[in-house]
């Protein structure tokens, strides 16, 4: 079994350093943290319990002592290397599982969303991924209170021609508050083709890290 954690840590450095710390207690193996804080003049973040692959949109750190043998695979995210973490893991005597890190959003300069720009098919192996992360998008598919479908067909077709399933359970896992008007919505997603044995959010106070987003193991 792999323990995984994902967040979107809303590009604060103390929210990130929470979402590690609750890695470590919950004995995480691998944590997915997407809007991780940019990091200037040299200062960078750092965990002793965790070797973390960072990109500029995506962070994916896995703990030391977990016993995983770890493959980076940055020939299947060419094109999106700062949205997307590919990564083939496995411990001895078990097959490989790959773990896709998934941050789903427009690049600020060209306009366009990087992830959507890759052969998912070559990306999922069969039988043993794991996707997981912030996709923006929104359907009545994972999110029950969803009343306008949004940038989601994309994602939707991913699922069907790859088949996958939906580990969430419809509980939000996005809430913010915008001109005093208060909303949620199911935007981070973990899509399988292999058994999940738990998913849930970590809701209570000792887990929240301050971001609108919600902790998931």
């Amino acid at each position: 079994m792999i323990r995984v954690i994902q967040h979107n840590c809303a590009r604060s450095y103390e929210w990130t350093i929470a979402a590690l710390e609750t890695g470590v207690e919950r004995r995480a193996d691998v944590l997915f943290l997407q809007e991780p804080p940019r990091e200037r003049g040299g200062i960078g973040i750092s965990h002793s319990a965790y070797r973390i692959r960072k990109r500029k949109r995506v962070w994916t750190a896995i703990r030391r002592g977990s016993g995983l043998v770890v493959d980076e695979r940055t020939d299947l995210t060419r094109g999106a290397n700062e949205d997307v973490i590919a990564t083939d893991v496995r411990r001895r005597g078990e097959r490989i599982t790959r773990i896709v890190n998934v941050y789903d959003q427009k690049n600020t300069h060209s306009g366009e969303r990087p992830a959507r720009k890759l052969n998912w098919q070559r990306v999922i192996q069969l039988g043993s991924t794991v996707l997981a992360g912030d996709f923006n998008a929104h359907s009545i598919r994972w999110d029950p209170r969803c009343q306008v479908q949004r940038d989601a067909v994309f994602w939707e077709d991913v699922i069907e021609e790859n088949g996958l399933e939906i580990g969430n359970d419809g509980e939000a896992t996005h809430h913010w508050t915008r001109e005093g008007h208060e909303a949620e919505s199911v935007i981070d997603l973990t899509l399988v083709n292999r058994p999940i044995t738990k998913w849930s959010i970590l809701a209570d106070d000792d887990h929240a890290t301050g971001s609108d987003h919600k902790v998931i193991q």
